[in-house]
């Protein structure tokens, strides 16, 4: 008896290895390259900035490999799907084991989607469009298309990219590459043609049409930056005003902060971000922040959350799976979970486009080390949305849920410089989610709570905010700043906001009352006292203008494919990589968002002037003329202009039909030089380029400028350079020796400060940088701080005596320009434009405070969880057999639907996977020395003679020797 438990459990043993190795091996068969030396057939097509890369892992060695690129003449708007500046992320292109373990094969079945098929959750009675490229109408993958409409100039409502029909796929495939929500209805609204073609009216009409239909989801992989396109904007209002659920790609002009794509950066609309399987941000994906309040206010939390966008299966365009990657492919994953989630509602009038965010980023699971402008609020996580959303009430919700200035890297750049008196206020757009109603508003003021035992009272907040939320959404503006009684004070402060959203009734309701629900928002920041003035940098932000509304080109002009300055010229964003620099040099950097009428100069050691394209008002120049003469010091960093070239680069946009001429160039050198001529400064307009070496250190001048005039007691550096406005305008080349591309000046009257000219902002630009040049901006503020001139540029062999403006032609104002029509500054009147009437300053009205004699919380992220919110009454299942099938595989399809029951597939499937082959193998030998042992002592034991039984040979040969085998 014992022998057979034994022959019984090595049975079972070995029986479980083979399993396991076998589904491994399976696994890797599959994702191995279908021939030595083969490349992956591909076609890269991107909507917008998002980039999506097809890949047809089983095409013979012998096809002709080709790709294709597509190219429009505005390539940055909404409509385009051009390369551009995007950026693939290559998935197969960099092969390792572990690379290959880590990508799934199903991407609803990493996300856990098979838990709620289980339940009998499939995506039924939920209406779900796809805004795209079409489908074909008989695609194999699909069992429920109710309906596909054509709203391009083609008379076709076929796919004829392949981008569609993947998007579809992710969303509600039944076969193959398995899609979250098989029993969705499909709405495929085709609004592209295969040029890649599109115009907002084809949207507008469209949209019209998904809300006549009553769509519950809507999934747009498209975007653009244009959040100035105010009947598109509009309309995604009304679209999810109509209680559409809109969910969109955020864009794939990553790793470049500012680079969000519109409609996702919408506060009404899930903007969703990529990751790979590993859990890292993919590079492609977009960063925060918005742009929309810049200059004067500060941008939002976007992305909303993140999900897998590399390397993802989706449907074929006419069968089978192919992989994409880019925020295209993670919009559509979002899109298919919420469908899903919409299923799973019982009561289904409490989903809404507020709720499902706020059940959505409530769930989402933090990555750490990885900021808020990249992650959002976290990573998709279905089964706790799952679990929000059934224990759901009606409720309003902030993003951020808490601010802390403490806490780094999630809440940089807040974390990444402490607060401090007479400092500009520190900004923080929170966004207010009201899943009440479409509509609301904030009961009285909000409510400053300050806690005394944390030193509560040395901070003071000031409160800006949406006086109607709609739809479903609205902002709160916080501004903080230090208490004068804390000027040399150093510790940390903590208080809290109170804020009451109330909505109509409901319209079943008796009583008729509003609905209220009041939000707590905790707040924690470290104060020091004053730094110097010397280390005290204040960055002009109010004189820097950007696409949209107006054509402003970029400053480099090799950038063909990205002709258009959208980043938002801010630290934060395109120059992000200069901050950084600065803060690990100890300086203090604040950022103006408001006339130079409006600073302090005493404060400050240096203003930072870098791209402006703004002109000044008369007050301006007469203020900062009278700062540099009291100790101000200023750096300016130019770009070329030169009205000849930018009538050059003017291009046609075919949504407007209208052709666009630039409103300056890379800069407005001619309102800079009205700012310097007092001194006897001016910028030309010739436009260079080249590389160059300067004080040992490799530069790069990239469509610069050079210096016209300087005074004769400063310093000047020359170089030699290529003549690129005669390139652009002729096709000719020249070199131009003894360029000025550098000057440095001191103020002769006492106690005043100094002045640097140059001619390029490239090398501290993010967007298009081949070289940086914080090396020299170190050198500058040495000297703009202390006093200090560079030795290395002082006594450099490319010193020149500075030009006296003979010969140096100054750029003149193009005529007809329309950069009144953007400017903060200029208003049009009859002879010209002339400048507007001064704003009046910022004027903060501070918040009374409300003492609490109480402790503040110790940790003020805990996972973001929801009013009235119990996960315990909402229990998942718990599956010991294998999860079916959510129906029966096809001959030859995949079966990476059979997973072991309580193994899900990801790291801990990677995990179990290695693990378990080897301890049945070691159980096996240990049974086998087992049994080796027993036969031993069975033939020393002494045995009775028996008869000898002649046996056949053939019997003779059955059990041949023991002998170990490999």
């Amino acid at each position: 008896m014992k022998l057979v438990n034994i022959w019984l459990l090595l049975l079972v043993v070995l029986l479980c290895g083979k399993k396991h190795l076998g589904d491994r091996l399976e696994k890797r068969s599959f994702e191995k390259a279908p021939c030595p030396g083969c490349s992956h057939l591909t076609l890269k097509v991107e909507f917008s900035s998002t980039v999506v890369e097809y890949a047809d892992p089983v095409v013979p060695c012998n096809e002709t490999r080709w790709s294709q690129k597509w190219q429009s003449s505005r390539p940055l708007r909404r409509a385009s799907l051009s390369l551009g500046s995007g950026f693939w992320h290559a998935t197969g292109r960099h092969s390792s084991r572990r690379l290959l373990r880590a990508i799934p094969r199903q991407v609803a079945q990493t996300l856990q989607a098979d838990v709620l098929w289980q339940m009998g959750y499939t995506g039924a009675n939920v209406r779900v469009a796809v805004f795209d490229t079409g489908l074909s109408e008989k695609h194999p993958h699909f069992k429920n298309v109710k309906e596909r409409t054509n709203w391009t100039n083609e008379r076709t409502l076929d796919d004829g990219l392949g981008h569609g029909t993947f998007v579809a796929g992710v969303i509600a495939s039944m076969r193959e590459c398995q899609g979250f929500a098989p029993d969705a209805e499909l709405h495929i609204f085709r609004v592209f043609t295969n040029n890649q073609v599109s115009y907002t009216s084809w949207f507008l009409d469209a949209f019209n049409y998904a809300i006549l239909k009553k769509i519950d989801v809507l999934n747009l992989s498209i975007g653009g930056p244009d959040f100035m396109d105010h009947p598109f904007v509009d309309k995604v209002w009304e679209l999810t005003a109509n209680n559409v659920i809109m969910v969109s790609a955020i864009g794939n002009d990553g790793p470049l902060y500012g680079t969000l794509n519109n409609p996702a950066d919408q506060m009404d609309v899930i903007g969703v971000g990529g990751i790979d399987f590993e859990d890292n941000i993919a590079r492609f994906s977009s960063r925060g922040m918005t742009t929309w309040e810049l200059p004067g206010g500060y941008g939002r939390v976007k992305p909303d959350i993140v999900t897998y966008g590399a390397g993802v299966r989706g449907s074929g365009m006419k069968g089978g799976c192919r992989a994409l990657s880019g925020t295209s492919v993670a919009s559509p994953v979002v899109a298919g979970a919420v469908t899903l989630l919409v299923s799973t509602v019982q009561k289904r009038e409490l989903v809404n486009p507020a709720s499902m965010k706020q059940a959505l980023i409530a769930s989402a699971r933090r990555l750490p080390g990885v900021n808020m402008f990249e992650q959002g609020h976290g990573k998709l996580d279905l089964l706790r949305a799952y679990q929000i959303l059934n224990s759901y009430k009606p409720q309003a919700s902030l993003s951020p849920s808490y601010i802390d200035l403490t806490e780094c890297p999630y809440m940089w750049p807040y974390c990444s410089q402490p607060i401090y008196y007479g400092g500009m206020p520190t900004i923080v757009n929170v966004t207010i989610l009201n899943g009440m109603g479409v509509t609301g508003r904030i009961v009285d003021k909000p409510e400053w709570q300050p806690y005394l035992p944390q030193n509560g009272d040395n901070i003071e907040v000031a409160f800006s905010y949406s006086s109607v939320l709609w739809p479903w959404s609205g902002y709160l503006a916080i501004s903080i700043s230090v208490t004068k009684k804390a000027a040399s004070w150093e510790g940390i402060a903590q208080g809290h906001v109170m804020i009451t959203v109330a909505s109509p009734a409901e319209a079943e309701s008796k009583n008729g009352a509003e609905q209220t629900s009041t939000v707590k928002l905790p707040i924690k920041v470290k104060i020091i006292p004053a730094p110097p003035r010397s280390k005290r940098i204040l960055w002009d932000q109010y004189h820097n203008l950007r696409y949209p509304p107006g054509y402003f080109p970029r400053d480099n002009l090799r950038m063909k494919n990205d002709p258009l300055d959208w980043n938002g010229d801010h630290i934060h964003t395109n120059f992000r990589d200069m901050y950084q620099h600065l803060r690990s040099m100890g300086y203090f950097v604040e950022v103006l968002g408001s006339p130079f009428t409006c600073f302090d100069a005493n404060q400050y050691g240096t203003l930072l002037m870098v791209d402006s394209e703004e002109e000044y008002f008369p007050e301006e120049v007469a203020k900062l003329r009278r700062d540099v003469d009291n100790g101000l010091s200023l750096i300016i960093f130019s770009d070329w202009y030169n009205t000849s070239v930018m009538r050059k680069v003017k291009f046609y946009d075919e949504n407007t039909r209208q052709w666009w001429m630039p409103d300056t160039g890379g800069a407005n050198i001619p309102a800079l030089n009205e700012l310097l001529s007092v001194w006897n400064m001016a910028f030309s307009d010739g436009l260079y380029e080249g590389d160059f070496t300067l004080a040992s250190h490799d530069m790069y001048y990239a469509s610069g400028c050079s210096i016209a005039k300087f005074p004769e007691d400063g310093v000047v550096i020359t170089q030699t350079f290529k003549d690129q406005g005669l390139e652009v305008l002729k096709q000719e080349t020249a070199v131009v020796e003894n360029v000025p591309i550098l000057g440095l000046y001191q103020i002769p009257a006492e106690g005043g400060g100094r002045i640097v000219l140059y001619g390029d902002s490239n090398c501290l630009d993010d967007s298009h940088r081949q070289k940086d040049c914080f090396w020299l901006l170190d050198a500058l503020l040495q000297y703009t701080s202390y006093g200090v001139t560079p030795p290395s540029l002082s006594h450099s062999g490319h010193r020149q005596r500075p030009p006296s403006g003979a010969g140096l032609a100054t750029p003149e104002r193009m005529e007809g320009n329309h950069l009144h029509r953007y400017s903060k500054v200029l208003e049009a009147r009859l002879g010209g434009p002339e400048p507007r009437a001064l704003p009046a300053c910022p004027h903060l009205s501070w918040a009374k405070p409300q003492p609490l004699n109480e402790t503040a919380p110790s940790n003020l992220w805990k996972h973001q969880k929801l009013l009235s919110i119990d996960l315990d009454k909402v229990v998942l299942p718990n599956f010991r057999s294998n999860r079916p099938q959510v129906r029966p595989l096809s001959p030859g399809e995949s079966g990476a639907w059979d997973i072991p029951g309580g193994i899900m597939p990801g790291r801990y499937n990677q995990e179990v996977g290695q693990t378990i082959p080897v301890f049945a193998f070691l159980g096996a030998m240990v049974v086998l020395a087992f049994f080796v042992v027993q036969i031993n002592k069975a033939k020393s034991r002494p045995k009775r003679r028996k008869p000898r039984v002649k046996r056949p040979q053939l019997m003779q040969q059955v059990h041949p020797p023991k002998t170990p085998s490999v």
